[in-house]
């Protein structure tokens, strides 16, 4: 299912929605002009390489490390390739707005890359030997989305659905949830298997699921879901 556009009108200009995502497209040009062993450095270099954090973890805190848990946040902005961050891309448009709109420029942007940050940290405990760089920021996306289902349940998202090729608007409940509960499949079968997205890598269901349940925490702990903040579902022109 590919999200095209929530039924959910907001009160601001989302800046920080607007500026991740060029920042990710820029970042990702720049990507596009390195060759293999070049991107491939770069991607070893400000990815999460798991086994490097659990060495980093192992010895204690020092300046050498800071770069390696530096990783944390700037892998939130390496993509794999096209389809990879073009999708990240989509999926931020259409929810990350909404949740900009309820916390607000600053809270928002702190809350995107905490829930990065800790969605690379549960990829990094089920597969901590792992030598693949996981990367991308869907992670921190998947934060939103965990945030956006439990805000707004009710709101229609239209949904793209290739098998009918067509689309449909379904409640963000049905939409999201399905997603959540695919990643978190996906991720008990890959137990035991390499699931990082990288280099030769796969995907990263448990920075998926873990950014969801975290984006939902932290939305709670942010009062995003104060029942005395409403909204008004747009009016469809085409019904």
């Amino acid at each position: 299912m590919v999200p095209i556009r929530d039924d959910n009108p907001i009160t601001i200009t989302p800046y920080v929605t607007y500026g991740l995502i060029a920042l990710n497209v820029l970042v990702f040009l720049y990507e596009a002009t390195l060759s293999g062993p070049n991107l491939e450095s770069l991607f070893r270099t400000f990815g999460v390489v798991p086994d490097e954090l659990s060495r980093s973890f192992d010895t204690g805190m020092g300046f050498p490390h800071v770069s390696e848990w530096g990783t944390l946040l700037s892998a939130e902005f390496l993509h794999a390739g096209f389809l990879h961050v073009a999708g990240n891309m989509l999926y931020l448009w259409v929810f990350g707005n909404n949740v900009e709109d309820q916390l607000g420029h600053l809270k928002f942007l702190l809350f995107y890359l905490v829930c990065g940050v800790l969605a690379s940290l549960c990829q990094w405990y089920v597969a901590p030997n792992s030598p693949i760089p996981s990367l991308g920021a869907s992670g921190a996306i998947a934060g939103v989305m965990g945030a956006y289902i439990f805000r707004f349940p009710e709101v229609r998202v239209l949904t793209f659905i290739p098998i009918f090729f067509t689309a449909f608007r379904v409640p963000a409940l049905v939409f999201l949830g399905f997603w959540f509960v695919q990643q978190a499949l996906y991720g008990f079968a890959s137990l035991g298997v390499s699931a990082d997205v990288g280099m030769n890598g796969g995907v990263a269901y448990w920075a998926h699921a873990g950014g969801f349940i975290f984006g939902a925490v932290l939305g709670y702990l942010l009062g995003l879901f104060n029942p005395e903040q409403g909204y008004e579902p747009a009016e469809d022109p085409l019904e």
